[in-house]
């Protein structure tokens, strides 16, 4: 998924789009969007006066440039690599660093390093307990309860409406010549 910020052209459509009574989910095709990405902005950036482009693009600036960036030191980042090296979990040496009261790294976080390792060829993800593929934890396709193959009811056999068998056997009964 393509992560960019919305424009100040994106906010002004948002604007004229809510004010002419559209639907979020409208204004997002329309601006080529997530819908989510439109109710997260409505809802940001939504101020006494209702959605204001200029207001919502000011607001929008100074939370990005106020965002905390915090850095994770390549000494950090070695003691992290001796310590799954020596097969502790991404939790466990979370909780250490956090009660050691270092700079605060969440499992997460080290999860997401290893796989990046390992996408640019490292073997860091050897070192981890569980060898399991990694899911993604948002929306899924529910593949549960189909049957391969399947067919519907409205393609089996008129006889079967007739009731005249219970089972399997009526899988197996031959419509006598006269009802063809």
């Amino acid at each position: 998924m393509n992560c960019t910020q919305l424009t100040y052209e994106q906010r002004y459509q948002i604007a004229i789009l809510k004010k002419a009574g559209h639907f979020q989910v409208e204004i997002a095709k329309f601006i080529g969007v997530n819908k989510s990405t439109v109710s997260r902005e409505l809802r940001r950036n939504h101020g006494q006066r209702g959605y204001r482009p200029n207001q919502a693009h000011r607001l929008a600036l100074e939370r990005r440039v106020n965002k905390v960036i915090t850095f994770t030191t390549s000494e950090q980042w070695q003691r992290i690599e001796l310590l799954l090296k020596k097969e502790w979990s991404p939790e466990e040496i979370g909780a250490r660093l956090r009660m050691e009261g270092g700079r605060f790294v969440s499992h997460e976080w080290i999860y997401q390093y290893i796989y990046a390792d390992k996408a640019n060829g490292g073997d860091l993800y050897t070192f981890l307990r569980c060898q399991k593929k990694r899911k993604k934890r948002y929306g899924s396709n529910n593949r549960r309860g189909k049957i391969p193959n399947r067919i519907g009811i409205e393609k089996r056999p008129s006889i079967v409406d007739k009731k005249l068998h219970l089972g399997l056997e009526s899988a197996f009964y031959i419509t006598p010549m006269s009802e063809c």
